[in-house]
């Protein structure tokens, strides 16, 4: 039975406001803030996600979704495919440089596995484009790309004088065929 139109905004509000305290607490994120954010009661959190478990999980599918779902977004409103793939990641470092204790919970949940799932194909269809376009004369696998993306984020949290966006923009470039060729 789908769920009521109301309860579908409410998840969303908290999804949305969990994924808010997140980036700004970690995944301990007091469930009450995360009420307050959502503008709802906190019995409302536990009827939709009746652990923190349940809602670091259900916050992380959210999120991957919308990545997974921006890439042919991507592809169709961008000049090039080479654009959309720098944009594509460009979300894609959005979304790993905010998990703050997130790491730990992928593993407890077997998120890993949907992550790399819903992510690879996507990343794959935007290097594919770009490839084809003769946009790009690197051939690099998808979880290949992800992981140096996701190795050049490491240092984001730690050390503020660190840039993961422009070390992560300096790979794309790099993927970038020199002009004439191919």
């Amino acid at each position: 039975m789908p769920k009521r139109a109301d309860a579908q905004r409410n998840e969303k509000a908290l999804l949305d406001a969990a994924a808010a305290a997140f980036v700004e607490s970690g995944v301990d994120a007091p469930v009450r803030d995360i009420a307050a954010r959502a503008g709802v009661g906190v019995g409302t959190i536990y009827r939709h996600f009746p652990t923190r478990s349940d809602l670091i999980a259900a916050v992380f599918r959210h999120q991957v979704e919308a990545c997974a779902e921006a890439g042919p977004a991507l592809l169709k409103s961008n000049d090039s495919p080479h654009a959309a793939l720098a944009a594509w990641i460009d979300l894609f470092v959005d979304f790993l440089v905010t998990k703050h204790g997130l790491p730990e919970a992928l593993h407890e949940q077997g998120l890993h596995a949907y992550f790399v799932e819903r992510l690879v194909p996507v990343c794959g269809q935007l290097l594919g484009a770009a490839w084809n376009a003769g946009e790009i004369t690197a051939t690099v696998e998808p979880i290949g790309l992800l992981r140096g993306v996701g190795n050049l984020c490491i240092g984001a949290g730690r050390d503020d004088g660190y840039d993961a966006r422009q070390m992560v923009g300096f790979l794309i470039e790099g993927l970038r065929a020199p002009a004439g060729s191919r």
